[in-house]
């Protein structure tokens, strides 16, 4: 799929000591950090901004904390995204509440609106001096003639791109072009999981909230201007039963009354303010990390099902472990292989026991059972958000 370089007087050429091709979560802060320690740095999306994006978006303490040592938690805040300081399960027997412990400089969570999030990123980005171009489409990766990527063939409204760079990152999510373009093998592959479906609903929602059904668990991350992301995730079958009974926008309610027949109760006393939207089949896989030329962060080199939620704070704790090693694989060539891989070393290290947990919760194994594995994500989230917090500060901890 990949090409090697060469020149077409039709193609335009621009030139990056990095080019990170996804301008959300994942590519944004990579590119932030990078650029802020003296790279040049070319960040390239085919979307528009801002834009939207399937996610529920909530973020775990390991993400709060690198928002935290990035300076970016204040615009967060000042966007109104709620600050949520308390977290209920709901077993159909009981509700356990647990506060939001101060731990590592946080002591609550945020679950942004991606529109809102996504921007705060891209925007600390170009304060530290990353060039971030929206409505570019990457074809394919630039070869040179041992192999080694050199840069991206893209394109926008007014014709072909040729983009050459030391380095190329992808950050383009599940269905990563780059990924694909490079042949990145998966190291990692469990068993597809189930189906996620939410929508945006305004109530009075304070906490965030798990409802545990059978073969089932719904919920509630509170949001921006008053609105809670409402969600339920369930087995594919499950949710495909519904899809053929009825319209998707009657979806989510029907599942939430078959499974959580209380919180369906609630949510029914709602305005809900969006579409449904979801996903099928979510994929459980880890990529390989890097290759000459390349390396991939976020969805496009780790995925696993959003039952946990955690999505978004992995692709934080990836943005620093890969820009940490980028920055000193360009300072000195010698040692890129050394660097990058001690990054795919420590991502697959920290990736591992949320992938397990991720599919232990995706089993649906019942309400004791999921109390105790949401017990063991906490504590291995507070260990993760722990090992982050003790990492040298990044420079780009000012940008904000």
């Amino acid at each position: 799929m990949s090409s090697t370089h060469r020149a077409d007087a039709t193609e335009r050429t621009w030139r990056a000591d990095v080019v990170v091709v996804g301008a959300r979560c994942a590519g944004a802060a990579t590119a932030m950090l990078l650029a802020d320690a003296g790279h040049d740095v070319l960040v390239l999306d085919r979307a528009s901004f801002p834009s939207d994006t399937v996610s529920t978006h909530v973020i775990a303490r390991t993400g709060m904390v690198q928002l935290s040592r990035w300076g970016l938690l204040d615009a967060l805040h000042d966007s109104g995204a709620p600050r949520v300081r308390t977290v209920e399960i709901d077993t159909g027997a009981d509700v356990v509440v647990r506060t939001v412990k101060e731990r590592h400089g946080v002591d609550h969570l945020l679950a942004p609106r991606r529109v809102v999030l996504d921007g705060i990123l891209q925007d600390a980005a170009r304060r530290s001096g990353a060039r971030v171009v929206t409505g570019v489409g990457v074809d394919d990766v630039i070869r040179d003639a041992v192999g080694r990527v050199e840069g991206v063939r893209a394109h926008d409204s007014r014709g072909g791109l040729r983009v050459l760079a030391r380095h190329v990152v992808g950050a383009d999510g599940l269905g990563s072009r780059v990924a694909r373009a490079v042949g990145a093998p998966m190291t990692v592959e469990r068993p597809t999981s189930g189906a996620t479906l939410y929508a945006y609903h305004r109530g009075p929602w304070s906490s965030i909230e798990y409802h545990v059904g059978e073969h089932a668990l719904a919920g509630v991350f509170p949001t921006h201007g008053g609105e809670g992301c409402v969600w339920v995730c369930t087995p594919e079958d499950v949710a495909r039963r519904h899809q053929r009974s009825g319209s998707r926008d009657a979806v989510l309610a029907d599942l939430l009354a078959e499974v959580t027949p209380g919180f369906a109760d609630r949510v029914r006393g709602t305005e809900r303010t969006s579409p449904v939207r979801g996903m099928l089949r979510m994929p459980n896989h880890v990529r390989r990390a890097w290759g000459p030329g390349w390396s991939l962060v976020g969805d496009a080199g780790y995925h696993r099902d959003a039952i946990t939620g955690h999505g978004m704070s992995d692709a934080f704790r990836d943005a620093e472990l890969l820009a940490a090693a980028l920055d000193t694989a360009l300072g000195d060539p010698a040692a890129e292989a050394a660097a990058m891989t001690a990054y795919a070393a420590t991502r697959d290290r920290m990736a591992r026991p949320i992938l397990d947990l991720t599919c232990a919760l995706a089993a649906f194994p019942g309400a004791a059972r999921f109390v105790e594995l949401q017990r063991r994500l906490a504590v291995v989230i507070d260990e993760q958000a722990a090992e982050l917090a003790a990492r040298p500060t990044p420079s780009g901890a000012a940008v904000a």
